[in-house]
């Protein structure tokens, strides 16, 4: 068979995961590893589709064409490690760049063997303080919700002293954006005011129309770093009659110790949150979180990590972006379109977890519902992935591979930028920022989160 041929036959169908075989001691086998990864980056090698998507492939094909041979074989293996750690786990290449994933025979998965080189090297101690500190979001939650601690740790973090102290001491890149902690945190906001704002339920009618009541699994970034589009959520869900409940406890979703390749915490997270999770899913509960990435832990990851486990299952499959809900709301006639207020101009930013989640463009969907406005929609990626882009040896590279979406989101003079990803949305407003006169912006556009727009649309 061809080289064409077999590119056709294994691009035709759409692409399937195995499950992350993480108890199995062989998963940590670094030869075993190292000899996949070979055989991985020798078809990239042959293909380079992906050269635009982040580091990973630029580092690899740089390696390559620079070494002796030009051929993989010059490559040392050591030098493996370059192109693992520019790995973010985006999972674009797999989701829609790579001609060769599963099922076609090659059975190519670059993500999930980056994650293995990553699992192995954390298990070997090879993660640093950095690293284990910035992935605790818990932990550097604790910070959220008492006033007066809040107010000093944002006001500290923000000055040259201690921004220049965290670049030598942490290696968080002092030019690189960093979120402030909030005064009082979502979960304890929403307890507080919740009691009376229920409305009635709506059944659902023979498994057609969507479920009529949600669950919010708050996220580590809305509960402590920016409530306020957990607020905006629920009055969207108030203005459409939703009864909505908090997951009774919560902790991190799991995504940062994933791309750390810490593993065994990636479980006990799944512990402490599935429970909860699975008894408002059996109970016909639809579960939105407001980050894609969360949205994508519970919907691929954990599922791929704990394929036998019926509570996992059940989640995966009660869990929902937002605007895939409020979308498939409206399909069902249940959603309420009396937008007050246009938006104007807003470029929107497809963030890479919520494109990997095949649901199709709900937000801009959305969005273009509301009248009077305009939605320029990028889609690519904008360079920042959870704590990657903010450390100092890859801030760079994160602005370099954000440059193209920072240039195509000011293209348009928009008067709000918008991605599902907050911190996606604050990393373009960095970059917006430092492109100055040459972004051609005659005014600075207001960074909002597309749930927060959507309230504006409604007047509320």
């Amino acid at each position: 068979m061809s080289v064409v041929g077999t590119i056709r036959e294994g691009s035709t169908q759409a692409p399937t995961r195995h499950p992350i075989d993480w108890k199995n001691p062989e998963f940590y086998n670094e030869e075993a590893c190292f000899n996949e990864m070979e055989r991985i980056f020798d078809i990239c090698h042959g293909c380079r589709r992906c050269v635009s998507l982040c580091g990973s492939f630029p580092v690899l094909f740089d390696l390559i064409d620079e070494g002796p041979t030009m051929e993989l074989d010059g490559v040392p293996k050591e030098k493996y490690w370059d192109v693992v750690d520019q790995c973010y786990l985006c999972d674009m290449c797999y989701m829609s760049k790579c001609p060769y994933v599963p099922p076609h025979e090659w059975n190519l998965d670059f993500p999930h063997t980056m994650l293995r080189a990553k699992a192995i090297k954390f298990k070997k101690g090879g993660a640093s303080f950095r690293d284990k500190f910035l992935s605790s979001t818990d932990a550097l939650g604790s910070f959220a919700g008492i006033p007066i601690v809040t107010q000093t740790v944002n006001a500290v973090n923000g000055t040259a002293a201690m921004r220049s102290a965290m670049d030598s001491a942490l290696g968080v890149d002092k030019k690189a954006w960093i979120p402030s902690y909030a005064p009082k945190k979502f979960r304890s906001i929403e307890k507080a005011h919740r009691a009376d704002k229920i409305a009635a339920p709506v059944d659902v009618v023979n498994g057609e129309r969507t479920p009529g009541k949600v669950a919010i699994f708050s996220t580590c970034y809305v509960n402590y770093n920016e409530p306020g589009i957990g607020q905006d959520l629920v009055k969207i869900l108030q203005h459409n009659n939703i009864p909505y409940v908090l997951a009774e406890k919560e902790a991190c979703c799991g995504m940062p110790k994933l791309e750390l390749g810490d593993l065994d915490s990636v479980a006990k997270l799944a512990e402490k949150n599935i429970p909860a999770l699975a008894k408002l899913a059996k109970e016909g509960y639809a579960i939105l979180t407001a980050i894609p990435s969360c949205t994508l832990m519970f919907k691929q990851e954990l599922p791929l990590m704990f394929p036998d486990d019926a509570d996992v299952q059940a989640v995966k499959k009660a869990m929902w972006d937002p605007f895939e809900y409020l979308i498939a709301r409206n399909k069902d006639g249940l959603l309420n379109t009396d937008f007050k207020h246009g938006l104007g101009n807003v470029s929107y930013q497809v963030p890479c977890h919520s494109r990997v989640q095949n649901v199709g463009k709900k937000t801009e969907e959305m969005l273009k519902l509301v009248p009077d406005t305009a939605v320029n929609t990028v889609e690519r990626c904008s360079g920042h992935s959870g704590t990657w882009g903010v450390k100092k040896e890859f801030h760079g590279m994160a602005m370099k591979i954000g440059k193209p979406v920072f240039k195509q989101v000011a293209a348009k003079a928009p008067d709000y930028v918008s991605s599902d990803c907050q911190l996606a949305g604050h990393h373009i407003m960095q970059g917006l920022a430092e492109l100055g006169e040459s972004a051609g912006l005659s005014k600075t556009p207001e960074l909002a989160h597309p749930i927060s727009l959507i309230r504006i649309a409604y007047g509320l």
